[in-house]
């Protein structure tokens, strides 16, 4: 863990006070799971909006209401119903298709019908209490999308290499999940706690953390994340990834 000076943790506490903040959620894919007051409406529609948050984000979240209308704006009806199996031949954003929908769908339906929530399939298959919850809540949601889809993996829901990868889009869903500053995360899970979680680390955030000499590794990986909010953790122990909006907004106007 590196030690911050306090020049470096200042800055980090004046930006990440000046992006957390209502106006951050309009042009942001958190606007997403704001949108419903459900619960699992909120789960599923974080994983979603999350799984296609690469590239610009104009465009992410023109893909994410084409994604969302698809569904009737109910994400959660629309997996129980099954309406998934409907869908035809079609892309949502990027490299991500109605197909690799599809396969996500599938998955969490059957979470769904056996556990009510994605919080209490986290609670149920020992994230709470895992050493790296991220990494342990989507090795066994793979686990559950594999076994909804005959064994098949799909590295377009989540990632497949969890001992190297970063999880930057999963490490972000689980911020707006379980962070509960009342601003803009949605903070509606209990079963993780905020000083579980990790930095969804990008390019962007890594290339910033390197220039403020709070990261040393070069690759943008899982023991990037693991180094970088260990070293966050510093200066909040309960809440490191408060620094998420400081390092993005950093990145943006540097």
């Amino acid at each position: 863990m590196h030690i911050i000076d306090n020049e470096i943790a200042a800055l980090l506490d004046e930006a990440a006070a000046r992006y957390n903040s209502p106006d951050f959620i309009a042009a942001d894919p958190v606007q997403f799971p704001r949108m419903f007051s459900d619960k699992r409406d909120i789960e599923i529609a974080a994983l979603l909006a999350s799984t296609i948050a690469w590239g610009n984000r104009t465009m992410i979240c023109r893909s994410a209401n084409k994604m969302f209308g698809l569904m009737d704006w109910q994400p959660y009806n629309y997996v129980m119903d099954e309406g998934y199996e409907d869908l035809g031949e079609g892309n949502i954003h990027r490299t991500f298709f109605n197909r690799n929908l599809r396969h996500y769908l599938r998955g969490l339906h059957d979470v769904y019908s056996k556990y009510g929530s994605l919080e209490d399939f986290a609670a149920a298959v020992g994230a709470p209490g895992a050493d790296a919850p991220a990494w342990h809540l989507a090795a066994a949601i793979n686990r559950s999308l594999a076994a909804a889809n005959g064994g098949a993996d799909d590295c377009r829901c989540l990632p497949l290499g969890l001992d190297k990868s970063a999880l930057k889009r999963f490490n972000m869903a689980l911020r707006w999940l379980v962070r509960n500053d009342g601003i803009v995360d949605l903070g509606v899970w209990n079963a993780l706690k905020p000083s579980q979680l990790y930095v969804p680390l990008d390019v962007h955030v890594g290339n910033v953390s390197r220039e403020l000499g709070l990261l040393e590794r070069k690759q943008n990986d899982r023991r990037a994340v693991e180094d970088l909010t260990d070293t966050l953790r510093a200066l909040r122990p309960d809440d490191p990834v408060y620094y998420d909006f400081a390092l993005f907004g950093v990145g943006v106007n540097s």
